[in-house]
């Protein structure tokens, strides 16, 4: 299982995306963009121990992800496309 960070352009659209991840029963935090991603909003949402990417929801708003990231360490990680 792995750890994702998705940042947004809006704060707004971390919210919303948060609410979202949570009601597929993924386990969803929201919390500061890390100081090695940049961000437009300086919100991102953590999804913690997920599976796969396949289990990502698309939200209802995909315009508002800025970029998604599979953690890789401790201050590393891979951006990744949206399926």
């Amino acid at each position: 299982m792995s750890d994702y960070i998705i940042t947004f352009y809006s704060h707004f659209g971390a919210m919303r995306y948060r609410k979202e991840a949570e009601q597929a029963g993924l386990r969803a935090i929201l919390m500061p963009v890390p100081r090695y991603l940049s961000s437009s909003c300086g919100t991102c949402v953590r999804l913690a121990d997920v599976e796969s990417t396949v289990l990502i929801p698309v939200p209802t708003h995909p315009d508002e992800i800025e970029m998604i990231v599979k953690m890789t360490g401790e201050d590393s990680c891979v951006e990744i496309e949206l399926q």
